[in-house]
């Protein structure tokens, strides 16, 4: 939604462009045409930050899982051996 609002903004400097004449036109032409560009340039970086938080934390949650597995390795019982007989 917010990607076709960019668009739109874009569309509509184009569309003023073409049917506003004189400073008017051109000014209205360059604002929302620039609005536009940035609004969809600021989204993409916006959803790359997005990207990587979201696999910052699958990896921090994959070690959580790998770390606590570990540990309950690390703290099972063992079974206690018989003492050997002489023989």
């Amino acid at each position: 939604m917010a990607f076709g609002t960019a668009a739109a903004l874009v569309v509509a400097g184009g569309i003023c462009a073409a049917l506003v004449s004189g400073v008017t036109g051109e000014v209205l032409t360059i604002a929302l045409m620039s609005a536009g560009l940035a609004g969809g340039v600021l989204l993409l970086f916006l959803e790359v930050g997005l990207e990587e938080e979201r696999d910052l934390a699958d990896e921090e949650r994959q070690r959580r899982n790998r770390d606590s597995r570990a540990l309950s390795l690390r703290r099972r019982p063992r079974l206690r051996q018989r003492p050997r007989r002489p023989g």
